[in-house]
């Protein structure tokens, strides 16, 4: 009995050694994919140049105001990312980077579950200048 009893235990072991992994992945990516901009925001366009300047301004806001969450590279790994119940973007990916500048600028400004609306704390060029700092992330 105490042998089939470990060799039960030792089976659900390996399937979440096996499966754990890739319900994370999948769990993010899920919460990636499920936040999607109104098509108004998404074809928004920045009224900034994205130069030296602004990618600058932009990064100096992120430090303030993203980079605990996300990262100090975008990667969703910040130093507060393991208190959330939701897992901080990834910057550097894909499926963000494939996104429009107004479906980010949207994001940023109305934030969802653990992440803020920065719509009241930064200016709308604040929010563009992040936005064009985004971009840098890959």
């Amino acid at each position: 009995m105490k042998k089939l009893l470990q060799n039960i235990a030792s089976k659900k072991s390996l399937l979440l050694i096996l499966v754990g992994p890739l319900l994370v992945a999948t769990s993010a990516f899920y919460q990636q994919t499920l936040w999607k901009a109104p098509a108004t925001a998404d074809a928004k366009k920045s009224p900034l140049k994205a130069d030296d300047a602004t990618i600058t301004a932009g990064k100096a806001v992120y430090a303030q105001h993203c980079q605990s969450c996300h990262g100090k590279k975008g990667k969703g790994d910040g130093k507060s990312a393991a208190t959330l119940n939701t897992e901080p973007g990834d910057f550097t990916t894909a499926a963000t980077q494939g996104q429009s500048d107004g479906a980010l600028f949207w994001k940023v400004e109305e934030g969802r579950k653990d992440m803020p609306s920065f719509k009241k704390k930064l200016t709308e060029e604040q929010a563009w200048q992040v936005v064009a700092y985004l971009r840098t992330l890959k």
